[in-house]
């Protein structure tokens, strides 16, 4: 089978090498950037970070499956493709190894944004001993949007911080805070309420229509002047002009970016001249989760080669 994957040859530490090596007698092309060119004579599409769209669909004469290498298929034309029957599958995030991964990035930018790392820096720089001052974890509240593979990995890491830990939860969040432990659990609706009281917010939900701009001028207004906001979620869920508004403003101390509003982000964007830690997509990337996918990647292009439905697919 012809396999392309919409990305650079080695993207993502060699993830295309080592799915080649253990499916040997198929042919995969890279196509050396985050674009699509063409999809005649491809049975398999691994997109990466690339749309795949109605019209794009239309030049798919032999595409069998769209696999991502992840968990996100909000840039798939799901109904498009399941119209033209080819399958639409991802590797979920809490089979894979990547919400701890994830998660450990998310901790990694909390500690660097309580203690100032973009100072400790400067202060390095200029010989500067003993400065800066940071601010100590323990007696905060943080907030998690979203209670997801990610958001439990996040609780597990944040125990022994000694936090307070609340949440937001689309379905039951009583039944949520009961079972994991947490001190307050609100629905979608009382966002406002847990922005006002975190002192760290962390959005790990899904992306979609309803979730799209959720962090704007409006809910950034409620956060705290002290707190700072972490995106380990998709780009789109943050409004990038406002979160530049809260950060120069001074409605929020500071943000920690995974994730961007455009991938790749412009490094000369002015918002990362502001208290913004940043890091590019890489909070999946380890040894962990990419065992982890690469087994779910194979094990799909194994199935549909065998005649077998793959699995995790997608639904419209």
């Amino acid at each position: 089978m012809n396999i392309l994957f919409a990305a650079p040859e080695d993207a993502w530490g060699g993830f295309l090498g080592i799915v080649r090596t253990q499916l040997p007698s198929h042919r995969f092309t890279a196509t050396g950037g985050f674009a699509i060119d063409r999809l005649a004579g491809v049975d398999v599409l691994i997109p990466t970070m690339c749309p795949v769209t109605r019209a794009m669909l239309t030049q798919a004469d032999r595409l069998k499956l769209i696999q991502q290498c992840g968990s996100g298929l909000e840039g798939v034309d799901i109904a498009a493709a399941v119209e033209k029957s080819i399958f639409v599958a991802n590797v979920p995030t809490a089979t894979s190894g990547n919400a701890e991964s994830v998660a450990e990035l998310g901790i990694y930018l909390m500690i660097g944004l309580f203690r100032d790392a973009r100072g400790m820096a400067r202060s390095l720089c200029a010989g500067r001993m003993g400065q800066p001052q940071g601010k100590a974890l323990g007696g905060r509240t943080v907030g998690l949007v979203g209670l997801g593979g990610i958001g439990r990995a996040l609780i597990r890491r944040l125990r022994g911080f000694g936090v307070r830990i609340i949440g937001i939860r689309n379905r039951d969040p009583q039944t949520a805070k009961a079972d994991l432990g947490l001190d307050w659990v609100g629905g979608p609706e009382q966002l406002p309420e847990l922005l006002g009281q975190s002192d760290i917010v962390f959005l790990c939900l899904p992306v979609t229509p309803a979730s799209m701009g959720l962090m704007n001028r409006r809910t950034l207004a409620f956060m705290k002047p002290t707190a700072y906001l972490i995106n380990l979620s998709r780009g789109g869920i943050v409004d990038r002009d406002a979160l530049e508004w809260a950060l120069s403003d001074g409605t929020i101390a500071g943000a920690g970016l995974d994730v961007f509003w455009e991938e790749p982000p412009d490094p000369d964007d002015p918002i990362f001249a502001l208290n913004v830690l940043a890091t590019p997509h890489v909070a999946g990337s380890t040894d962990l989760s990419m065992q982890g996918i690469v087994a779910g990647v194979v094990e799909n292009i194994r199935r549909l080669e065998a005649g077998r439905t793959p699995l995790n697919c997608a639904r419209q």
